[in-house]
Formats: C-alpha cells, sequence, structure tokens
C-alpha cells in the first residue's frame, strides 16, 4: 500500500483539521510537537503521510500529484484556479469575500463608472466584476493591509475577506456586496481520485459523517 500525502494549510486551518481527523481515527503525534523541524510527517500504521504549507501553494501540491489530498481555504482554490477536485466542504473557518469601501463609494459601485479596486485576490475581483457584474475596473494587486487602500485614495474599493467586520469599522469601512461564501475546503488530485478511490471515497464518508 502506498502512502497517500495531505497539504494542509499552516495555522488555524492545520489545527481544526488535524482534529477533525481525530474524530474518524486518524492521528499524527508527530505534528504535535511544535518544536520539531521536520518538514514531513508520517502515519506509518495507517500509510498516511502529512506536510504544512502556505495556503496559496496546497493546490499547486495538489494539481502536481506532489499531495493527494489537501485541505485549504475556498478562496485559494477560487484564486489559484488550479486543476482539481474539490470534493468536500468542511464547514470550519467560514467568512465571506466582499466589495468593501466607505458608504459613499456605493453610488460609484452603482453606477458603474471606472473604479480602481484593491485587493490581495486579483483573479476572484476580476471574476466577479468583469463577468458576473460586466464592470471595468482596474484592479490593484496588495499584499498588506487592503483596508489602507480606500482611506489613503488609493482605490475607491477593496474586496477582501471578512469575518466579524470589526477592522472594516475602525476604520470607516463597510460591506457594500457580497462575492460568495468561503470555508475550509478538501481537494483532491485528479489522478489520485482514480488510482485511490476505495481509500480517498472511505475517508470522504468517514468525514461526513463527523461533520
Amino acid at each position: 500500500m502506498r502512502y497517500l500525502t495531505f497539504a494542509l494549510t499552516k495555522g488555524r486551518l492545520a489545527d481544526k483539521t488535524l482534529a477533525m481527523l481525530e474524530k474518524i481515527g486518524i492521528t499524527c503525534e508527530e505534528m504535535k510537537d511544535k518544536d520539531s523541524r521536520k518538514l514531513i510527517f508520517v502515519n506509518e500504521e495507517l500509510k498516511l503521510r502529512f506536510f504544512l504549507a502556505k495556503g496559496p501553494d496546497v493546490p499547486t501540491y495538489v494539481e502536481y500529484g506532489a499531495a493527494d489530498i489537501g485541505i485549504v481555504g475556498k478562496d485559494t482554490i477560487l484564486e489559484e484556479g488550479r486543476k482539481l477536485y474539490e470534493v468536500m466542504n468542511l464547514g470550519f473557518g467560514a467568512c465571506r469575500m466582499c466589495v468593501c469601501g466607505p458608504e459613499s463609494a456605493k453610488e460609484v459601485l452603482a453606477s458603474n463608472q471606472l473604479i480602481r479596486v484593491a485587493t490581495k485576490y486579483p483573479n476572484i475581483a476580476k471574476d466577479y466584476f468583469y463577468n458576473k457584474k460586466h464592470q471595468t475596473v482596474e484592479i490593484i494587486k496588495l499584499n498588506g493591509s487592503i483596508e489602507l487602500a480606500p482611506i489613503v485614495g488609493l482605490s475607491e474599493v477593496i474586496v477582501d475577506i471578512v469575518e466579524t467586520g470589526s477592522t472594516l469599522r475602525e476604520n470607516g469601512l463597510k460591506v457594500l456586496e457580497e462575492v460568495c461564501p468561503l470555508s475550509a475546503r478538501m481537494v483532491v488530485n485528479q489522478v489520485s481520485m482514480k488510482m485511490e478511490n476505495e481509500r480517498i471515497s472511505r475517508l470522504i464518508e468517514d468525514l461526513r459523517k463527523v461533520i
């Protein structure tokens, strides 16, 4: 039996994934050692391997078959646009992708003017404005605090993830439109799904029971 390899998104998503896997009897004691410098963690008994990766890299590892299964946010799946199967909504890490800005930006959004949109997610923003709203916008990619952009006049609005909305409120911004709901998803490599169908399907079934 070959190893099934999981790519987990570093941080909260990985912690929640491991807690969920424990409910169906899949454990990886090595990963609990926070001081470990190891990159690959193995459960010999179940023939499973795990590694941690940055969110945007998880779909890449899965598409190219370096991982059979990935756990990653829906925002990353949409932004990266990789060829893989999205098999399951795990339900945790729930939030929304939204268009946000000051109250005054409502009018410019409604009047279809050419506006600037700052975001960490240019592909999601482009798809939303061009394909769903049929509105031409200039998209500016940023990596840091997106909320800053409309405050300093870099853009009229932003497209960003909203959990509680408290950062927006503190900076005089609000949700103007909702792009899509987000949460953690399980993705599977297309070849692995065929070759290891029985094992992967059983895993999905077991997880469905605990979610």
